[in-house]
């Protein structure tokens, strides 16, 4: 699952696409109980939207003792410091999470 208002993976892997914060959110709360093998977050989506509803919806889904069944969370953004401020927030409330810098990763999909 890639949450990113602008790229999409280089090397055509399948993955979901959500390109605003209420898609992933919606797309989330409709997974009770699905495992997701990996979730990639870019912070800075469309205009002044943000991933930030979903982080708050999955730290409070794990405080709830329900966390979102998930292998790995990338955090993906250019915004270094909101970045990094997403990964601790989500190692805080228990899941496995990295920040990936990775460019060539991506393309844009504009």
């Amino acid at each position: 699952m890639l949450v990113d208002d602008v790229r999409d993976f280089k090397d055509g892997r399948t993955a979901v696409v959500l390109r605003t914060s209420a898609d992933a959110v919606a797309y989330v709360q409709g997974l009770p109980g699905t495992r997701i093998d990996e979730l990639w977050l870019d912070h800075d989506l469309v205009g002044d939207d943000t991933v930030q509803p979903l982080v708050d919806l999955l730290v409070a889904d794990a405080v709830r003792g329900r966390p979102l069944s998930v292998a790995r969370i990338w955090v993906h953004s250019s915004n270094i410091r909101e970045g990094h401020r997403v990964v601790q927030e989500l190692e805080a409330a228990g899941y496995p999470v990295q920040r990936n810098y990775a460019a060539n990763l991506w393309r844009h999909s504009w």
